[in-house]
């Protein structure tokens, strides 16, 4: 039945061996995803998973910052793969009884560059109050929007990459500066005109129908040289400054793509590649694991470039200052 409404299965399934991934992350057993469901009930799905797993990470999170739930000033909440009114963000301050004057920024809609760009606005935050405690949490469950019956070659490619992460971090402002090891410095983002359908969602009745080109490694040969030493020269800074590049994979396309555009020697992504292979694309949160790799594998001195390709189609970069 598959291979007669979608002839090119037999071409395309070899891009589950090519993507290099070799395990990945499911919110749902394997017959949830084989059996019927609606686009109302996966969604509710979401809402509960991404809520009880949502409090769990942030548990974690503070336990290891050494800081109580009351000391939280600010939340940000980064999503696109589900829907929530209100926001979860709301719902996880009434689960977990924050305090009801927590400052709230749900951002949706961002895709893979999700994580970049909520680190960006956190840090933002922190930097605007010297006592804030800002709380960056960022949820996808990509295996949630999986739609059965779509035969299209985005929907298999996609379903070869994508999967479910969900993260938390915290952001402090400068009244704690001797508790920092990373320091944030700047950001930049890029919208590039007459690019919307590159990357995106389309919304139809049975739910969330992925859209992505093959163009995506094609604009990063394009354009991320210019764009990062553009970003770094308003900084005095060059790329050969660069001794962290924290990177949202987007697929092993993508990584080559990163390697063949950025003069830098060495496997300056290989904990990006190692995110990647264990994790799968977990669209905007993934950018945070690969953070958490170099703080607990260990980073080197110096600046550190967070970087993260979205729908827009759009880039988002944040320079860090890194220090053990």
């Amino acid at each position: 039945m598959f291979s007669q409404n979608f002839p090119q299965t037999d071409r395309l399934i070899f891009a589950f061996d090519n993507t290099e991934i070799k395990t990945r992350n499911f919110c749902k057993p394997i017959p949830y995803y084989t059996g019927h469901t609606t686009f109302e009930q996966r969604n509710n799905d979401y809402i509960a998973t991404a809520l009880e797993y949502s409090v769990q990470a942030i548990e974690e999170c503070l336990e290891k910052a050494g800081l109580n739930k009351e000391d939280i000033t600010d939340i940000l909440f980064v999503s696109t793969s589900g829907l929530a009114t209100p926001s979860m963000d709301a719902l996880i301050i009434n689960k977990m009884r924050l305090s009801p004057h927590v400052r709230r920024m749900p951002l949706w809609g961002l895709g893979c560059a999700g994580g970049v760009s909520g680190m960006a606005k956190a840090s933002d935050v922190a930097k605007a109050n010297p006592n804030a405690i800002v709380l960056l949490v960022a949820v996808e469950l990509c295996s949630l929007t999986l739609l059965k019956n779509d035969y299209s070659k985005s929907n298999f490619i996609g379903s070869s990459l994508f999967s479910d992460g969900i993260a938390a971090c915290i952001i402090k402002g400068d009244n704690y500066a001797d508790d920092k090891h990373i320091t944030y410095f700047d950001a930049n983002s890029k919208l590039y005109y007459d690019s919307l359908d590159v990357m995106g969602w389309e919304f139809q009745d049975t739910g969330f129908k992925v859209l992505f080109s093959k163009d995506i490694p094609m604009f990063i040969n394009e354009h991320v040289l210019e764009d990062v030493t553009e970003f770094l020269t308003k900084h005095n800074l060059q790329l050969s400054d660069i001794k962290n590049f924290i990177f949202h994979p987007g697929g092993k396309k993508v990584l080559d793509a990163y390697k063949d555009a950025l003069p830098v020697e060495g496997d300056f992504l290989k904990n990006t590649r190692a995110i990647m292979n264990e994790n799968g694309n977990m669209s905007g949160v993934t950018v945070l694991y690969v953070l958490e790799r170099f703080m607990e594998q260990g980073f080197a001195d110096g600046y550190g470039l967070m970087m993260a390709m979205g729908p827009g189609f759009s880039s988002e970069m944040v320079l860090l200052k890194m220090q053990n």
